[in-house]
């Protein structure tokens, strides 16, 4: 058979060890009363089908028990985000207490830099990805402006070079050899939320470290999709959404990484709330913040039960499926759709996304020749969810907790008719 062939991609799909794991989401349906084609996993996750009945235990004993739900079990409130610590920490390559479940992520990257960007007038500067998205370069213009900086000096936004899509590991590097002294954070995205890059992290982490400057990392859309190692990385810090590849629900709360070399220290500066103390003595009261050990410390306020439910109910799926086996999905998924691309040859589309599977995750930008949001529309119409971004991008995600070979398959088939 050809990789053309659909018997090929159902053969795949009889292959799969983990497709049953699509029967446990919920697969919106289309124009024509049938499931569709969901490739946007990379800007909001389906809901899996454990979600309904997460969300109803919380509700029945809030019902039941009011304000003795937060110590009554199983899960009491009082210490719900304790339940994400293992499962979390899989997901992203860290030990328990440097992981937490709070609050939503610009939030968390502000709260994140109050403790890792502490510039000077000699080390200021930050180094960010060109093209990241928007909400990292206001939070940092904000952060700058917040510590009397003129964002035009301290903002250091590194792009590919002329004529190419993604950015070089060495440009990268050189970058942050080239800031040298005056670099005081290197902020980057896990993955390029338009390009698809896989951007090398652990490379990043210990240029940034050799030039004397804190290392974090936005891993929106890298949780739950790439593989990832922060602890042994030794990122100082990283923050990540819930509602892409970790299907929590719009809005979803959102994660934060501190390794453990900062846990524990008082001399770092942080704003505090009452979640951060230790649980142990939080309702004494008492007028001195006594932060708890762990990642947990930069709590502020009591944990959102019900949002965090619906994680719950995601992450016991990654539990299960492992983010080792997901992975290997994810790159053969995601590498058949690439071979049928280019099997279409030169004009119509090209995937700027790396061809390398190790530098990418489950989403490929294929940048159009033609119309790219005509081509959208189009797509939308034979009830395709993907996305659109200017001037000439659709971003397409095969996820491999709930699609198939099958979907990439009828995806390429519908592309190939549409510019037919």
């Amino acid at each position: 058979m050809k990789i053309t062939d659909l018997d090929y991609a159902r053969q795949l799909d009889r292959e799969d060890p983990l497709g049953t794991f699509r029967e446990r989401f919920h697969i919106p349906t289309g124009r024509s009363g049938e499931p569709v084609l969901y490739l946007c996993g990379n800007s909001l996750g389906l809901q899996p089908r454990g979600v309904q009945k997460a969300l109803g235990e919380e509700l029945e004993k809030w019902a039941h028990l009011g304000v003795d739900g937060h110590f009554a079990e199983p899960n009491p409130w009082y210490s719900y985000h304790e339940i994400f610590s293992k499962p979390m920490a899989a997901v992203v390559g860290a030990q328990p207490e440097e992981v937490v479940v709070m609050n939503s992520l610009t939030t968390n990257l502000h709260l994140l830099m109050v403790s890792f960007y502490r510039p000077s007038a000699e080390r200021f500067k930050i180094l960010i990805e060109g093209g990241a998205f928007p909400s990292d370069l206001y939070a940092v213009q904000s952060q700058a402006r917040f510590h009397g900086f003129d964002p035009a000096e301290t903002i250091v936004e590194l792009y590919p070079r002329d004529g190419e899509k993604t950015l070089r590991d060495e440009d990268i590097i050189d970058a942050i050899e080239r800031e040298g002294d005056e670099l005081a954070l290197v902020l980057f995205g896990g993955v390029n939320y338009y390009t698809g890059q896989l951007f090398d992290m652990g490379a990043i982490t210990r240029a940034g470290h050799r030039a004397g400057a804190m290392v974090g990392f936005d891993l929106a859309h890298a949780a739950g999709n790439a593989p990832l190692k922060l602890h042994d990385w030794g990122a100082d810090f990283a923050a990540w959404c819930s509602y892409k590849y970790l299907n929590s629900g719009p809005g979803g709360v959102a994660g934060v990484f501190v390794h453990e070399r900062h846990l524990g220290r008082n001399d770092l500066p942080r704003f505090e709330g009452w979640w951060g103390t230790d649980p142990n003595t939080r309702f004494e009261m008492g007028p001195s913040f006594e932060p708890q050990y762990g990642a947990g410390a930069w709590q502020l306020s009591n944990a959102p039960i019900l949002p965090m439910a619906s994680l719950r109910a995601s992450l016991e799926l990654f539990t299960e499926a492992s983010m080792e086996a997901l992975r290997d999905k994810s790159e053969k998924l995601t590498g058949y759709l690439y071979e049928l691309i280019t099997s279409m040859g030169a004009g119509a589309f090209e995937v700027i996304t790396p061809a390398d599977p190790e530098r990418r995750g489950c989403q490929l930008s294929i940048l159009a020749a033609g119309d790219g949001e005509s081509l959208h529309k189009r797509l939308m119409a034979a009830d395709v969810v993907c996305d659109y971004r200017r001037p000439n991008v659709i971003r397409v995600a095969p996820t491999p907790l709930y699609n198939t070979y099958e979907d990439v398959w009828r995806f390429w088939k519908i592309l190939e008719e549409s510019v037919s």
